[in-house]
């Protein structure tokens, strides 16, 4: 079914709001985390998991605002659609590192309006320039994804396994996204680029590790 613009618009004030209100979402699959029983984790053991929980709840409200931006904007038909259907897998990760969050007992973070307002932003304007770009900045930022879940696998404590079980889910659905991205005809991002983008996301990973 072909939608006109105000169908469009309708629907990604709807996805915005499913991802910036606390259980709005619903994920389409199980959390890799029912698996497992929770983890008796010491004061600041649990501090550190919520942080690094946090961070990653961030970055997928960054990911729906970035392929919300870009479906908004692409050329083509078929790229609109990679869009929308990377976004509806992103959406599990969502609600599964909020339910997590919550389960450790705190709340995602509380800047994620500006990091969603800022990401669509980047994403439309990518996509305004032309589906190459575009889709080449969902591989850029998936590899930047995949990167920072690497490094918060290892940083967990060692007894969490449910944090754990749901980070490597993700990390597989990312590198998926990013191989899409870049068969699709993707523009590969030189390394200074990519270095731009790393200092980005520190700020990001940094503020919303506390706030």
């Amino acid at each position: 079914m072909l939608l006109n613009k105000l169908d469009r618009a309708v629907l990604q004030i709807d996805r915005a709001l499913q991802t910036l209100v606390p259980k709005a979402a619903n994920a389409a699959r199980i959390s890799p985390a029912q698996q497992y029983q929770e983890a008796n984790l010491t004061d600041s053991e649990r501090k550190h998991a919520v942080g690094l929980m946090r961070i990653n709840h961030t970055g997928e409200v960054c990911a729906q605002a970035l392929y919300a931006g870009q479906a908004t904007t692409a050329k083509l038909e078929t790229v609109r659609a990679e869009m929308e259907h990377a976004a509806d897998e992103e959406i599990d990760h969502l609600v599964w590192c909020e339910e997590r969050i919550y389960e450790l007992g705190s709340r995602p973070s509380l800047l994620n309006p500006l990091f969603y307002g800022a990401s669509f932003c980047i994403g439309a304007g990518a996509g305004l320039i032309s589906d190459k770009l575009s889709l080449g900045f969902v591989a850029a930022t998936e590899d930047q994804v995949c990167v920072h879940l690497d490094k918060h696998m290892a940083a967990l404590p060692e007894q969490d396994k449910r944090s754990h079980a749901i980070l490597e889910q993700m990390h597989i659905d990312e590198a998926k996204h990013k191989q899409m991205a870049l068969d699709s005809g993707g523009y590969e991002f030189p390394k200074p680029v990519m270095n731009v983008m790393t200092l980005v996301s520190k700020v990001m990973t940094q503020s919303t590790y506390r706030i």
